[in-house]
């Protein structure tokens, strides 16, 4: 941890108050229940730290602390959302890097606290807006799904996008890394695949192969909704995450025929070909029979399947594709206090002008429509315009 850490706990615990912010240098501490969370981090710190004191055993603990977690800034403000999340604001942060939450009771904490047997935090960052649903598709080899993922790109250029996967193999003649894959060393993607960093992973001879969270948010940020192309495996895995996804598996017609369509190819030798077919009668009974998939569409007429492919993502008759809506951002100055009225988390700023004087302001967000978090994003943040006031609180009307 920071310098600014080495001051002791109880200097903060006699400031919290009824779960709000009370702060001292670069730390804040914050009271949910019987617990308080002390999040701190200096100008030499890598990521903010997350300290926990149990006022009821009176111990203090280190958590295990799980998503990408955010770099210090010039402090942070701390406010209790509710009993699951902490909402930090990074003072004197860029527009994309300044909300975050700490996830301290969600769902998703719950269940990676149960699996790794210890105390548990997580991370996530705040974004404007809800993302479209993200798409997983499924299928036997030679089935087609390549295909019609391709005409789906096609013919809607803008709206579709594919996250980069992780590899620990080295890179091949011509491969760009962040362009064919992330490359990266497997003992840095074995702890990021501990700290639940990836949707889903496989080990393909000896090595590790993967979808991040981070990978799929990408695409998501960009305005685009993002298909992953992965096995029954994988989409298992997918299922059981927080994404927010739709599932579809595709089948062929018959085994007969998709053995015709992989013999078609060419470009595999006979004990290849029986292996695919082998694998693909696997993968077939588990997508029909499982409760992975949430439609199974079968690839008889190509075109047919492709026009029930776009009813299944609400793609009939004229489309607009979505583009990335510009974000009102919000660049938080370090001189500000933060409160919480109902579902409004209502940000008081002074901007020091022309000499002494000073111009005060508001900022509004609106988080009663959050959606996601740990391991990935929290979306659905409205930031509403700045709002001039020259009296107190009751003289400020909130926006619906």
């Amino acid at each position: 941890m920071g310098k600014a850490s080495a001051f002791l706990i109880d200097d903060l615990l006699n400031g919290v108050q009824n779960g709000v912010l009370k702060s001292k240098g670069c730390e804040t501490a914050t009271t949910i229940r019987d617990r308080t969370y002390v999040i701190s981090g200096g100008d030499d710190a890598l990521a903010l730290e997350v300290q926990i004191f149990d006022k009821a055993a009176n111990k203090r603990i280190i958590p295990t602390v799980l998503g990408t977690k955010p770099m210090p800034g010039k402090g942070h403000s701390a406010i209790q959302l509710d009993e699951n999340k902490i909402l930090i604001l990074k003072k004197g942060s860029t527009s994309d890097d300044c909300i975050w939450f700490l996830e301290v009771d969600s769902t998703y904490v719950r269940e990676q606290k149960k699996k790794l047997d210890t105390e548990v935090v997580a991370w996530s960052k705040g974004m404007e807006g809800n993302a479209d649903m993200q798409i997983v598709i499924s299928g036997p080899s030679g089935v087609g799904k390549g295909t019609l993922i391709s005409m789906l790109k096609d013919e809607f250029p803008s709206m579709f996008g594919f996250s980069v996967s992780h590899t620990t193999r080295a890179p091949r003649i011509g491969e760009e890394d962040g362009v064919h894959y992330h490359f990266t060393d497997k003992n840095v993607m074995e702890q990021e695949i501990k700290d639940g960093k990836f949707l889903e992973f496989a080990s393909v001879h000896g090595n590790l192969y993967g979808t991040s969270i981070e990978a799929v948010e990408v695409v998501a940020d960009a305005g685009k909704r993002c298909i992953l192309d992965i096995d029954v495996q994988g989409a298992r895995s997918v299922r059981a995450s927080a994404l927010d996804a739709i599932f579809i598996f595709i089948c062929p017609p018959s085994m007969e025929e998709l053995e015709k369509r992989l013999r078609a190819r060419g470009t595999d030798a006979e004990e290849q070909v029986l292996k695919r077919l082998r694998n693909a009668k696997t993968e077939i009974q588990q997508g029909e029979k499982s409760d992975i998939f949430d439609h199974i569409l079968y690839n008889d007429k190509l075109e047919d399947c492709y026009k029930k492919l776009k009813e299944l993502l609400g793609l009939k008759g004229n489309v607009t594709t979505k583009q990335k809506s510009a974000s009102h951002g919000i660049d938080l100055p370090v001189d500000h206090s933060v409160s919480k009225i109902n579902d409004k988390i209502v940000i008081t700023c002074g901007t020091p002008e022309h000499g002494n004087e000073s111009k005060n302001f508001r900022i509004v967000l609106n988080v009663s429509a959050l959606k996601g978090g740990a391991p990935g994003r929290t979306r659905g943040i409205e930031v509403y315009d700045v709002i001039s006031f020259s009296d107190g609180l009751n003289g400020m009307k909130l926006p619906n």
